[in-house]
């Protein structure tokens, strides 16, 4: 008895081994069919042996990827992965969409899936993993780059993204990648509003306006993610909540911007689009407290104060920007940015008031106190201005701005002086 126990057991572990050896040799055939066939074929443009080749080696692939004793090794997966890429790889170069088709709709899904399921316990395969990935990417920015300049940008897009999603299965973060394919699904956009413009009926419209939807999630969610990597500085953010807001996801367009705030609080762009967002959302008093919340958090900063009377120019906010200015050269009388823009401003809010005088009807009582007004503002310009110029007393601009105020106040002496130094200036 203790006999045909032991043999039923040696017997028993044979099965098993020779089902292990079966897995392995499908594993084992797979990759001879692609690095000895489909490589050699493909590399030489015989584009029918490269298909024979990797459809064999697919049958082999999915047998080891289907048994358990194979579905996780990282040789069966980084083969799946090399071998479902390449049946697009094939089909675009011999022109074959239905080629593409046999690995399945899924098949670069399928492949990226592989890859970052094999990869993060690959020890021998850890550069084929990663040279792969390369390469898969590298075939598909050429491409990608030439639906760009033919203004296919949701083609492009998804390319693109496939790129970054490929480099993610080995946990890299390809940036370029991502940007490109959110600015291409941003330009996409506008393609399915005007369709939707067009639209004569009920189905056609929700299409188009799903389609809407669709590039412009796809855009906010990869500005996000560079967002939080602080990819090309603060303008992933901003670009991040501008998709927001066509969306009218306000909240994460705030959101979005509060995060990158973090880092850089008194940005410009930044603060301009918490503004923005908050008119768009209807919320004026919203649009206050985010400017009145940075100026509480940092009271003494001078370049915040700036930063906010540059924004309220932006908005046509004339008394809010001249306040917020003098406010930062309270702080710093010496404050040359904030004597340049505040002179800047003064003086073309001075030119808007005159030309609302000047296209008022003759005779009427407002025309003396815009004039007044006008002439207020350009006297106060040319205090801030002259203190400018003694710090940078070639700047051209300026001098020239200086002759034109002098001259329209009538004091000929200034004004001849300035303009002989804006004509010597560089």
């Amino acid at each position: 008895m203790k006999l045909v126990k032991q043999f039923s057991l040696i017997l028993g572990v044979l099965m098993i081994s020779s089902v292990v050896m079966a897995q392995k040799k499908n594993e084992t055939s797979a990759a001879v069919e692609y690095k000895n066939n489909y490589l050699k074929a493909f590399m030489t443009g015989d584009m029918d042996a490269a298909k024979k080749a990797l459809r064999s080696a697919k049958e082999f692939i999915d047998l080891a990827a289907a048994h358990p004793e194979t579905q996780d090794s990282e040789k069966t997966l980084w083969l799946k992965g090399e071998i479902y890429s390449s049946y697009m790889t094939v089909g675009i170069m011999s022109q074959d969409t239905s080629f593409i088709k046999e690995a399945g709709e899924d098949a670069i899904d399928v492949a990226i899936a592989a890859f970052k399921k094999g990869y993060p316990n690959s020890k021998k395969y850890k550069k084929d993993y990663e040279n792969s990935v390369a390469q898969k990417a590298g075939q598909m920015d050429q491409y990608a780059n030439m639906m760009y300049q033919a203004e296919m940008f949701e083609e492009a897009a998804e390319i693109y993204h496939t790129m970054y999603r490929y480099f993610d299965a080995i946990n890299v973060l390809d940036s370029t990648s991502l940007f490109n394919a959110s600015l291409c699904f941003e330009k996409a956009a506008p393609k399915y509003a005007s369709k939707l413009a067009e639209a004569t009926n009920a189905e056609d419209s929700t299409i188009y306006a799903e389609g809407y939807e669709r590039m412009y999630t796809k855009a906010a969610e990869g500005y996000s993610k560079l967002a939080e990597v602080g990819y090309k500085g603060t303008s992933s953010a901003v670009y991040a909540a501008r998709a927001y807001q066509e969306l009218g996801e306000y909240d994460k367009a705030i959101e979005v911007i509060n995060m990158a705030r973090k880092n850089d609080p008194t940005d410009k762009s930044l603060l301009l689009e918490l503004v923005n967002t908050n008119i768009a959302a209807g919320n004026a008093e919203g649009a206050e407290k985010a400017l009145t919340d940075a100026i509480e958090a940092d009271p003494n900063n001078k370049q915040l104060f700036y930063t906010i009377g540059t924004i309220y120019i932006d908005l046509k906010k004339n008394a809010e920007a001249q306040e917020s200015l003098e406010k930062a050269l309270a702080i710093d009388p010496d404050y040359v940015d904030a004597q340049y823009q505040l002179g800047a401003h003064l003086f073309n809010w001075a030119n808007d008031i005159m030309l609302e005088a000047n296209n008022l009807k003759i005779g009427d009582p407002r025309f003396n106190e815009l004039k007044a007004q006008s002439e207020e503002k350009m006297n106060q310009a040319v205090v801030q201005l002259e203190k400018y110029i003694l710090n940078d007393p070639n700047n051209k601009a300026i001098l020239t701005i200086l002759y034109q105020a002098h001259h329209k106040a009538g004091n000929t002496e200034k004004a001849l002086e300035y303009k002989k130094r804006a004509e010597a200036a560089e």
